[in-house]
């Protein structure tokens, strides 16, 4: 379950003041269609989304409340160097970390991208799910947004051929295969077909293990980073005040509660994807240029 946040006094000016980059209507536009939280299925959060303006801003995180921890009592002493101090008995985490350890990710991100790996995004919980399914759709990366499935890491070769069975299954349908099978027979691999793409359909074209992990919710998704860990796939996660950072290679200090926020965070990886695939698109076009020479 949860925890709801109790509302907290913005972070001390002098936070705010040191913005990366200023001016982006396309972060502030985030909070303000974020409906509180209680987007529907068919909510695309960054339908329109301007990702090419999307510059890292430290005013835009304190607008969408991403420095809002949990209360003190909460605190994960391991969190300490993310904190900047606390008001009104409310962990207040320090921005410029945030910041920092953003850039970090944003350039691992590209690097791997570039060299055409896949980033696994992961969200389970009841607010990230259509904030992470509309990225994933954004950047073309697979996604994991209901129930993590054990083993789709350690016991990838049987996930794959699911995932295999799924994609084929539903071939087959488009191509009209099935017609020769009796009305109740069609209905019947229809709603397998349906099932297993309730499931798997996120991961249903990962046919490699990702060269890493993007997740929303460290404490929610602890099975996803556990497999992970285990066959060393490096984790990227935004990191609230009452986790381990540890546990991940390279956590990112947010609120990872209020959608304003998770739509922000969500946003900057979401771009860092995006500017790796035309990292890569660029370094494919030079090859192709030295080719023809």
């Amino acid at each position: 379950m949860v925890e709801e946040k109790k509302a907290a006094p913005a972070q001390p000016a002098r936070n705010a003041s040191h913005s990366v980059a200023g001016g982006n209507q396309a972060v502030e536009a985030a909070a303000e269609s974020a409906n509180g939280g209680k987007a529907s299925r068919s909510e695309d959060y960054f339908a329109g989304f301007d990702f090419k303006g999307l510059e890292i801003d430290m005013r835009a995180m304190l607008k969408n409340g991403v420095h809002f921890g949990h209360q003190k009592s909460r605190k994960n002493p391991k969190m300490s160097e993310y904190i900047f101090g606390t008001k009104n008995g409310i962990n207040i985490l320090n921005l410029e970390k945030t910041v920092e350890r953003l850039e970090e990710a944003k350039m691992f991100i590209e690097k791997i991208v570039s060299e055409g790996q896949d980033i696994l995004f992961v969200g389970t919980k009841k607010q990230a799910k259509n904030i992470v399914l509309s990225a994933a759709a954004a950047c073309g990366m697979p996604y994991v947004v209901e129930r993590w499935l054990g083993g789709t890491f350690t016991n990838f070769k049987n996930i794959s051929g699911r995932t295999k069975y799924l994609r084929d299954g539903q071939e087959a349908m488009k191509r009209g295969e099935y017609a020769k099978y009796t009305k109740f027979e069609q209905m019947k691999m229809a709603e397998e077909l349906e099932r297993l793409e309730s499931r798997m359909g996120g991961i249903k074209n990962m046919t490699k293990l990702p060269g890493a992990i993007f997740v929303t919710g460290v404490q929610e998704d602890d099975l996803a980073i556990q497999e992970a860990r285990k066959k060393n796939i490096p984790i990227i996660a935004l990191v609230d005040t009452n986790v381990d950072p540890t546990i991940v290679d390279y956590p990112i200090p947010a609120n990872e509660d209020a959608v304003s926020s998770l739509r922000l965070m969500v946003a900057y990886v979401c771009k860092a994807v995006i500017d790796g695939k035309d990292k890569k698109g660029t370094a494919m076009k030079v090859e192709a240029d030295k080719a023809k020479k």
